[in-house]
């Protein structure tokens, strides 16, 4: 029996064979911290060994669905030894949450129910299906606070939309709402939003009671290719976000945000 209890960033409830995951931090737009960032980690390793669950939805509490990284902890981070261990720690920790994504043979339904910025885009672009709110919007910001794309953004962003239109995405930070990803073949339903979890549950429950092993093989034949993209390219990327950590244009990006003024970049 899986041990669900010790989660204090996700909520999991199940029923008739499917696993609702809700990033469960409301007040701060589900925001990721350093204990979800671990969490999100951890709890595809936990999912993949539950005999109980035969799908997954994905979704989030309050209005947004993932407000991506914590930029005022970037900003007070600085140089001290608490801030050098999560930089250290944070490019493994990314890894893992990807791979370990990709490595769960049940299907997991994005319920995008609002915004997905950062890293909540990553995760939710790295879903199985996506149902995402017509309102909602979705962006990959890293360039906004100074840093690259570098914890999955460079992975499924050119997958779902091309090279082209996602080198302009990541390099400009731009949103996209629901309705314009589901025409562009971003995301596979953009539905009204009181919409989201009942079609999202419909398609879990679908899968759920559909032939098991035909669809978790079919979906793990596909991911070999994402995986395979993972492979060349998150290393990399993971690096070259750590390097922009280290930048003034990085520091002045975070100190613009929380001051809320424009930045003002000098290439160093």
């Amino acid at each position: 029996m899986v041990d669900y209890g010790k989660y204090e960033t996700l909520k999991i409830e199940k029923a008739d064979r499917v696993a609702t995951v809700t990033l469960n931090r409301p007040d701060s737009l589900n925001a990721v911290n350093p204990v979800m960032h671990r969490e999100l980690c951890t709890i595809w390793l936990d999912l993949v060994v539950d005999d109980g669950v035969n799908a997954i939805i994905l979704t989030g509490a309050g209005r947004a669905f993932c407000a991506g990284g914590d930029v005022k902890g970037m900003a007070g981070r600085g140089d001290t030894s608490e801030g050098r261990r999560r930089t250290l720690m944070t490019p493994a920790e990314a890894r893992r949450i990807v791979e370990n994504m990709l490595d769960v043979e049940q299907p997991i339904i994005g319920a995008i129910n609002g915004d997905a910025v950062g890293l909540g885009a990553t995760i939710a672009l790295l879903t199985d299906i996506t149902v995402v709110s017509e309102k909602a919007r979705l962006a990959d910001t890293h360039v906004r606070v100074g840093i690259v794309a570098g914890d999955g953004g460079a992975v499924i962003w050119p997958l779902l939309v091309g090279p082209h239109r996602a080198k302009e995405f990541l390099m400009r930070g731009n949103f996209i709402n629901g309705a314009e990803a589901a025409r562009i073949g971003m995301v596979n339903y953009a539905v009204p939003p009181e919409q989201v979890m009942i079609k999202a549950r419909e398609l879990a429950q679908e899968l759920a009671d559909g032939p098991t092993w035909a669809i978790r093989w079919s979906k793990l034949a596909v991911n070999k290719w994402l995986k395979q993209q993972a492979n060349l390219i998150l290393d990399a990327s993971l690096a070259y976000e750590m390097m922009t950590f280290g930048t003034e244009d990085q520091k002045e990006a975070a100190r613009a945000f929380v001051e809320k003024r424009k930045p003002h970049y000098t290439g160093r």
